[in-house]
Formats: C-alpha cells, structure tokens, sequence
C-alpha cells in the first residue's frame, strides 16, 4: 500500500486513520481517487469537503462510522449511504453480543485492504459476466469460513488471536490471517471472473489440474492423509495441493501478498537494494505501480530479497518468519498465470 499524506498538513497518516495528530483535520478515504482526504465541514451536519478545495464537491461518511468500523467517504447524495466497501456487507455480526463489535471492526479493516488492492488492480467488483451478484461478505459466528457463488463468508471467531492460532496449528499452517483468508476466499470469486468466464479453462487445467475432480472427496483426502510429500515441487502451500481450486486460491492470495507487501516497501522506503547497488544507498529509481507496470518477473527479483530480509529481522526479534514460504518453479508459473489474468482484465 502507499504512503499517505494528510492533505493539509502532509503529516504521515494511515489508510485507516480518521484524524490526523498534526493539524487535527478529520480524514476519510476516497475510493474514486485512492487517496486519504483531510475535511472540512460543508454545510449541514455530517457534510464535509476536502481541505482547501473549491471545487463543490462534498462527501459524507460511511453510515458504518457511527460504529467506528469504517472511515470511508460516499457522495453526498448517495442513496445507501454507504461506501463500496461497506455496500458489499449482507451480513455484519450481531452488535448486541459481547465482543461482536469489536471482531467487526477488525474485519472491516482486513476487508478494506482486500478491496483497495482490488480497486487498484482495476478489477470489477461484480460478478455479472457469470451471472453472479457482487462480491458480498457474510460475517457470522459460528460459520464454516469459505466460498459460494460469489459470497465470502468469515467467521467471527477469526478474529480472535488466540483460536486463529489454535486453528492454525491444528491444521499445520504457517501462517493464518484475516487478510490472508479474504484474499483467498475472494480467489474463487475472481477465478469465476477471470478463468471460467474469460474462457482460459484449457490454459488453467494445464498450469492447475483439472478443478472437475470430485472437490468434497479432494478435501477429506486431504484432511485425512495430507498433502503428497513432493507438495512443494508444485505448490505454494500444503493446502494448495488438495484440488485445483484451492491452488489457484491459495496462488490468488500469494500474489495479493506479494503486490501489496512490495508496493508497501518501495513507498515506505524498506525495499532492499536491487542487485548492484551499494546497501544503505537511496533508492535510485523512479517509483513504479506495481499493481499495474511491473512485470512479474520484476516482482518475483524483487520478493525474493524483500522477504528474505524481512524474515531475517523477524528472526532477529524472535517472530516467526514474515513469508514462511518458498515459491518453487511450479508455484512460480502458476503465479505468474494469475498475474497475467490480473493484467488482462485491468487493461
């Protein structure tokens, strides 16, 4: 993610803040320009307009900031009142439970991740080319976490640390997120978008295999035996080897890492020095979208040092590795088909 800047006083600010602790401006995400806004009040209340900006426009916040789950903008004469992040919710866990608040807050924070990434590939929101509805999320307690025509549903229960990580090692994952289920779950999503409905089947079944096997039978083989002990030749994780589909989501999810963590580096300034360049010197190159200019195989010279320097300072401060994963040349080409289905439908 890039670097933001509050508007008005250019003081360092996060995607998720709503004030800035320099100049105490409020601040909002714009999702038509990607861009934190500070605001000045415009009007009647609860109307705002960017800080030093004449041009009419105003804004609103997202109706989900009176929960203090959200610091979206929406037009002022939106009719949902709320953002296109929010507006993608059908269901939001009960408020009148304990704790439900606050497991919403985080989900909507690993969500709007999710969707700025998506918005930045330039990918669509809606599943109308395969006669889906729009991506929708179902936040729920008590629910299998997973997939189905175009609907993401999460657990609750995820967003507790504690029994993410007792999920985690009962299933012998090396890493567990919120975010990380997101973006996997939105890969069946998209792989309705940009493989089946793009008519890319042929070229999927020969980088993946072929997803008409049995899924459930794949599944419970997997649970039961685990993966083929050559796994990684193939893979990018263990899970990914259970069927087709959990590969290409498994590999969907990788490469959101990859692009959001390298796009994060390069404009914070934490990106190793490219081969030839003296350590410690100022990055010499003009700034590049990676969401949108690099090749992948710039991204890949690129991950491999990043993550190897960001795993050898978690180890220095006794924190498992940042990417406990090694990408073999199966699991590259793989990558490297979804980031040419990413780029096909952006352009």
């Amino acid at each position: 993610m890039k670097t933001f800047l509050c508007s008005k006083c250019a003081n360092k600010i996060y995607f998720e803040s709503t004030a800035c602790v320099n100049c105490q401006s409020a601040l909002g995400f714009h999702s038509g320009t990607l861009a934190v806004l500070a605001l000045v009040p415009a009007g009647p209340a609860g109307l705002f307009r960017p800080s030093g900006n004449g041009n009419g426009r105003r804004f609103r916040y997202c109706s989900n900031a009176t929960h203090g789950v959200c610091n979206w903008l929406t037009d002022d004469r939106d009719p949902t009142g709320l953002c296109k992040a929010c507006d993608l919710n059908r269901t939001i866990p009960n408020l009148t439970e304990p704790g439900n608040l606050a497991a919403w807050r985080d989900l909507e924070h690993a969500k709007k991740r999710l969707v700025y990434s998506l918005l930045r590939f330039g990918l669509p929101l809606s599943g109308k080319s395969v006669a889906n509805g729009p991506l929708t999320f179902d936040f729920v307690r008590n629910a299998g976490t997973g997939h189905l025509d175009g609907v993401i549903t999460i657990d609750v229960t995820e967003t507790d640390a504690v029994e993410r990580e007792r999920q985690r090692q009962y299933f012998g994952e090396p890493y567990r997120s919120l975010l990380g289920h997101l973006r996997h779950e939105s890969g069946h999503f998209y792989w309705m978008l940009l493989v089946e409905a793009a008519g890319l089947l042929a070229e999927f079944r020969a980088q993946f295999g072929d997803e008409r096997q049995d899924y459930r039978p794949s599944l419970a083989r997997h649970r039961a035996a685990g993966p083929p002990p050559d796994w990684q030749v193939r893979h990018v994780s263990a899970y990914a080897s259970s069927h087709p589909w959990e590969d290409w989501a498994e590999t969907w999810a990788h490469y959101l890492h990859m692009v959001d963590a390298l796009d994060t580096a390069e404009a914070t300034g934490m990106e190793p020095r490219a081969a030839g360049i003296l350590l410690g010197a100022i990055w010499p190159f003009k700034p590049s979208d990676v969401y949108r200019e690099v090749s992948f195989a710039a991204l890949m010279d690129r991950w491999v040092p990043l993550t190897t320097a960001m795993n050898t300072l978690s180890r220095s401060m006794g924190h498992d590795d940042f990417y406990p994963f090694i990408i073999s040349a199966g699991a590259a080409g793989k990558l490297a088909f979804v980031h040419r289905v990413v780029r096909a439908k952006a352009a």
